[in-house]
């Protein structure tokens, strides 16, 4: 009996080593250096492992119509992202590849970061340590920070949650271990989704009884622009606004209004409209504001998360095997 040859995997992607090496039990793999370019895979000058392979798992490599092109025994792509960006799906989709996601790769570090930049926010961190850096704390006055730097805890307050998905969860459960109160907004969730941990209530219960407010929803067009300025004046006077999600969730206009006029405590942001954030942009003059630069995702655990999920999907698609998170399922259906 003739045996059958195994698939050949290439990685572009930022991989862990380990799941390498048990993706090896099954497959012939061959690992590229990770570039940060995002640009075409067919660039990349690798044409031979390309014209080879069974298999692409790419993060910011771009699987376009040229990739495919010099990639004519491609049966599979692995895109390392929630939502496939670096793949034509299009593309995809008519030569009957299937393409796959790694979902909620990135969920409990960016949750880790959203929580890190609420508390830098609500506790005054980063205004603070500015403040001490520029060697303002003086003998003159050795009480002065404790006046100026006053802020709130978070034991009793009640955090809203815009979107109860992966990171939304895991924000639930950082809140409820501060000792918060948790309303989530989520029109796909039951009221009780949540047990006892958080209640799921509308958009303008959340926002006009949370002290913190953060945002976790997908971009999508249903939810572009969905605090504008009606929304954002129903936070309190002394409520604060997070987002690490998406930027375009939060009207650009209304938001700077509400932050240049003070009508809140204050907010923080890891997402702007405009990456990376140009240096005379108006943010930067605000006191009320904490920033971080699009960070939420930067950490090695989710390459090693990323990894993990682009192998199960892998060994799913081997064994014949439905794969959650495969981007164009009923695409590929319609075409047989």
């Amino acid at each position: 009996m003739t045996e059958q040859p195994r698939p050949k995997v290439l990685i572009t992607a930022p991989f862990d080593a380990a799941v390498a090496e048990s993706l090896a039990v099954a497959f012939d793999v061959t690992l590229i250096d990770p570039t940060m370019d995002g640009g075409s895979l067919a660039a990349r000058g690798v044409d031979d492992a390309l014209a080879e392979a069974d298999v692409v798992i790419a993060e910011l490599d771009v699987v376009d119509e040229a990739a495919l092109v010099k990639a004519p025994e491609l049966k599979a792509v692995v895109s390392c992202r929630a939502k496939p960006a670096n793949v034509d799906l299009d593309a995809c989709t008519a030569r009957g590849i299937p393409v796959f996601t790694t979902p909620g790769r990135n969920a409990g570090v960016t949750a880790d970061l959203s929580f890190a930049l609420l508390l830098a926010t609500v506790r005054k961190v980063s205004e603070s340590e500015r403040w001490l850096r520029a060697g303002n704390w003086t003998e003159a006055d050795v009480f002065e920070p404790y006046e100026i730097f006053r802020s709130i805890g978070l034991d009793g307050r009640t955090l809203g949650v815009l979107g109860g998905g992966a990171v939304g969860r895991r924000m639930v459960a950082r809140a409820r271990g501060f000792g918060m109160t948790v309303k989530v907004y989520d029109p796909f969730l039951a009221p009780d989704a949540f047990g006892d941990e958080a209640s799921v209530v509308p958009l303008d219960e959340v926002l006009s009884t949370s002290d913190i407010v953060t945002v976790h929803v997908p971009l999508m067009p249903e939810t572009e622009g969905l605090l504008g300025e009606r929304e954002l004046a129903l936070l309190r006077p002394d409520a604060y606004l997070i987002n690490a999600g998406r930027a375009a969730i939060i009207d650009e206009q209304a938001l700077m209004t509400v932050l240049r006029e003070g009508r809140i405590a204050g907010a923080g942001f890891d997402v702007f409209y405009q990456e990376p954030l140009p240096r005379d942009h108006e943010l930067f003059t605000l006191s009320n504001v904490t920033m971080t630069p699009h960070i939420a995702g930067a950490s090695d655990d989710v390459i090693v998360e990323h990894s993990r999920i682009a192998a199960a999907a892998l060994r799913g698609w081997l064994n014949g095997q439905r794969v959650p998170g495969t981007a164009n399922e009923k695409a590929l259906a319609a075409v047989g």
